[in-house]
């Protein structure tokens, strides 16, 4: 009796452990199970001008349990809820390359097309539209009330989709994500991420993406939370704080 005891105790940890790895509620490495889609609907200001919105809502099914396909898009506004235009459209797709219990590693690529349409652009302008092709790893350590997670991104940005010669931008942009769970309902998320260009004549130009929030889990399946951010960057010289900072609201729900 005490070993069956035992054993379901066991077991019960266990299921609770693999199933607190793919609960959306703003984990870093959270990925969807087969058949299982997910969206995810975010609100916000950005630092570097308050007064800019941001709409950005991100869909993704899963293909299996180490292959997910997404799609996400943006709509924002530039002044005051005046000028909104269709911002970016990005088609993605990341692979769990390693999935050893709590170690977890995805291989990601992107393709993104900024801006699709708006603030008096036709759709697809030559002379106005940046393609970008994202290559990059994430990777991290996930437990039952504490995550941490590492990326790496590789951007190549040009005025062609497959314009692959010096005239485009190439970045790099590192990040890093934690999220520690206070119980079944309430988790706390931040993040820090550099964005640094590599090319001749811009090799100093660098930004520094901080942020920080509150999720709380309406169930296994639902989340919503309020975050605040801040942007640090320069060009050629000092380091300096963008005026104010943002904030925002998310949902989001797997299904």
């Amino acid at each position: 009796m005490k070993k069956i005891a035992l054993t379901s105790l066991l077991a019960v940890f266990a299921i609770s452990g693999a199933h607190a790895a793919n609960v959306i509620d703003g984990n870093p490495l959270y990925m969807p199970k087969a058949g299982h889609a997910y969206s995810v609907t975010n609100l916000g200001s950005h630092s570097e001008r308050t007064e800019a919105w941001r709409l950005n809502e991100e869909f993704g099914y899963g293909v299996s349990d180490k292959l997910t396909i997404n799609v996400a898009t943006t709509l924002r506004d530039e002044q005051s809820f005046d000028q909104w235009g269709w911002g970016e459209l990005k088609l993605g797709a990341a692979f769990r390359a390693l999935d050893m219990g709590a170690i977890k590693m995805d291989l990601i690529g992107a393709y993104t097309v900024d801006p699709v349409w708006g603030n008096h652009r036709p759709f697809l302008e030559e002379d106005d539209t940046v393609y970008t092709w994202t290559v990059g790893v994430r990777a991290g350590y996930t437990s039952g009330n504490f995550t941490i997670a590492g990326k790496a991104l590789f951007n190549y940005s040009g005025a062609e989709s497959f314009n692959w010669d010096d005239e485009g931008i190439h970045k790099w942009i590192l990040g890093l994500d934690a999220q520690f769970v206070i119980n079944n309902n309430l988790n706390l998320v931040a993040g820090a991420e550099y964005t640094g260009i590599t090319d001749d004549g811009a090799k100093n130009a660098g930004i520094w993406k901080g942020e920080f929030g509150v999720n709380y889990n309406l169930d296994a399946t639902k989340f919503v939370g309020a975050y605040i951010n801040g942007t640090m960057r320069h060009a050629t010289g000092d380091w300096e704080w963008d005026d104010g900072f943002g904030f925002g609201a998310k949902f989001g729900i797997d299904f």
